[in-house]
């Protein structure tokens, strides 16, 4: 099996349409694939799990922002849309391309990687090396429809932290600070 990573625009029209599969197995809309459904701003990253039948078992996409915080801006990249086949499931699939993206966090120069999940799925994200970022909110969105994250609920993961390979170590980054602000992203 082979952890795929390419650009949104780059992933090949057989492997998008298998994507989108597993995207309604997970979250039904009813609609159809929208092709390219990432604002280009975020330089959207999909990774992809394929098997050695051109079968993709596993997918997420990688997603990028910059974040102002303590008077800093700080590059983040964020985990989104991450799904396993159901008939696939149990059997680490997802784990690989989420620790992929994990280091690929690491690597790209950001100074965070960021996401939420469902409480329920914390060990899942700490098995492939994600860390929880305890009493930390998320707000991002438009100004005048917010998306905010709760700690309780859906807490904020991250893969690395300032003072990593992004960051001088000037910054000072605290599990728990009061919140991180997103730009808005339209």
């Amino acid at each position: 099996m082979l952890i795929t990573p390419w650009s949104e625009t780059e992933v090949l029209p057989e492997l998008r349409a298998q994507v989108w599969e597993l995207q309604e197995q997970a979250w039904p809309s009813g609609g159809f694939d929208p092709g390219l459904s990432r604002d280009p701003a975020l330089d959207p990253r999909s990774m992809l799990l394929v098997d050695g039948g051109g079968r993709v078992l596993a997918a997420l996409d990688l997603l990028s922002e910059e974040l102002a915080h303590a008077g800093e801006v700080f590059t983040a990249r964020g985990l989104s849309c991450v799904v396993t086949d159901r008939a696939h499931r149990g059997r680490g699939h997802g784990g690989r391309p989420v620790a992929a993206a994990r280091r690929a966090v690491e690597e790209s120069g950001a100074d965070l990687g960021l996401f939420t999940c469902d409480r329920v799925l914390g060990g899942f994200y700490e098995s492939a090396g994600w860390a929880a970022l305890p009493g930390t909110v998320l707000v991002g969105g438009a100004p005048e429809d917010p998306a905010i994250s709760p700690a309780s609920t859906r807490p904020p993961w991250r893969g690395s932290a300032p003072g990593g390979p992004g960051r001088s170590g000037t910054a000072s980054w605290a599990p728990g600070s009061p919140s991180i602000r997103a730009p808005p992203t339209g």
